[in-house]
């Protein structure tokens, strides 16, 4: 009501007929504030429900989305207006249009910088996180990207082993190792196709219940084969492959790459048993 009260002043004071009649102008000015302060009355009620909705919806949206993708929406809306800023400005010196096309470059260019970045977040996400190496309590890679490759995922023991805290940091998934959990999961040899499945449903509840995984793209110079797209992966990242095969240990060992190895981490955490020590054995099945 208060702004429509001076909206109407302002507009009731600006009438060419009350500059030249001094003595009218005041009668004008005060018409407006009455007239502006009814309709600011009947307009701010709906106007503040009208906000109230937008409002809650835009906590609703925010509610189910991760504090990455808000920065990183943040990131792209605020490119997108600083180069419309730069555009606009000559454009706002256009006579009588100018100030609607800067505003409308302002609209359009925050618009795409915001949906280009949220498109490619996954990929802007895999280097952005190697700033969660400093910091963390000094200590040597716990904020090191690890890649996953076929065979931990189909293991499984991976995610038990998220869970306990044993793996930190970003985990990263490429979508050659993606597209090779599909060929298996399609196989027409049942165990095969049984442990694609597996492999998928292990992936599936990393990244719905734990929400630590990242689908990553593959290295334009990864290679043919989905090792090497790995190795490539990790080299360009700086990160630590976690991986079951044998022969890709040796492989990204040879290559200077960090290696973690679930069944090297299954053979520390046996239990040690000492010489005259006694055991309690319960057989759950003959054999």
């Amino acid at each position: 009501m208060i702004l429509g009260a001076v909206l109407g002043g302002q507009v009731a004071g600006g009438i060419p007929l009350v500059v030249e009649i001094a003595r009218v102008r005041l009668p004008v000015s005060v018409g407006g504030i009455l007239v502006g302060g009814v309709l600011g009355a009947l307009v701010s009620v709906w106007v503040w429900r009208w906000f109230e909705r937008t409002m809650a919806w835009v906590l609703s949206r925010l509610a189910h989305v991760s504090l990455r993708d808000v920065a990183l929406g943040v990131v792209g809306l605020s490119a997108g207006l600083v180069l419309a800023f730069l555009i606009g400005f000559p454009l706002s010196r256009i006579p009588g249009v100018g100030n609607y096309l800067a505003l409308g470059a302002a609209i359009a260019l925050g618009y795409l910088g915001y949906h280009l970045v949220m498109q490619r977040r996954d990929e802007l996400a895999a280097p952005l996180s190697r700033l969660d190496r400093s910091g963390r309590g000094g200590a040597k890679g716990r904020g090191t990207p690890k890649v996953l490759d076929t065979s931990v995922i189909i293991d499984g023991r991976v995610v038990d082993v998220v869970k306990a805290g044993f793996l930190e940091g970003p985990l990263l998934v490429s979508r050659s190792v993606l597209a090779e959990l599909q060929r298996i999961a399609d196989s027409s040899d049942t165990l095969r196709r049984n442990r694609g499945r597996r492999g998928l449903d292990v992936l599936h509840r990393l990244q719905q219940e734990l929400q630590a995984v990242q689908i990553v793209d593959d290295p334009k110079d990864g290679g043919g084969d989905v090792d090497s797209a790995l190795v490539a992966l990790a080299k360009s990242i700086r990160g630590w492959i976690v991986t079951n095969d044998f022969n890709l240990n040796k492989v990204a060992e040879l290559q200077g790459i960090r290696v973690l190895n679930v069944n090297e981490l299954s053979q520390a955490l046996r239990p040690v048993v000492l010489p005259g020590e006694e055991l309690t054995v319960q057989v759950i099945k003959d054999g």
